[in-house]
């Protein structure tokens, strides 16, 4: 598949110190896991829809699972923001979610806390 995104080694160089150290068996091939990550998460596809070219999706599923838990994409995105120093422009993102529409009740019904510093209608 051409359309399949890949880390390059320069990419990897980056991040693997941040990578936790693999205890016993040798881990499946890091590139060829975070690339599928990455693909997965990027185009919004579930993981049993990723490429078989990444691997099992149980897989990469599990290592996302695992390495979010432990922090390990936080620790990458933190250092990889900090080297890129002041951005030139700044960007909103305009995404909302949806809330359904007995979700206000919830509130009235005080099952959730009112956290608003707004007054309180009669």
């Amino acid at each position: 598949m051409g359309d399949l995104m890949w880390l390059s080694e320069a990419q990897m160089r980056r991040i693997e110190p941040y990578f936790p150290l693999s205890h016993g068996v040798p881990r499946v091939d890091d590139r060829r896991i975070i690339s599928g990550i990455i693909f997965v998460i990027r185009n919004g596809l579930r993981w049993r829809d990723a490429p078989a070219d990444y691997g099992p999706p149980k897989t990469i599923y599990n290592r996302f699972i695992r390495w979010s838990r432990l922090g390990v994409f936080n620790k990458i995105f933190a250092a990889l923001a900090a080297k890129g120093g002041k951005p030139d422009q700044l960007m909103m993102d305009a995404t909302h979610l949806k809330a359904h529409r007995t979700a206000a009740s919830l509130l009235k019904k005080g099952l959730f806390p009112d956290v608003s510093d707004a007054p309180r209608a009669a």
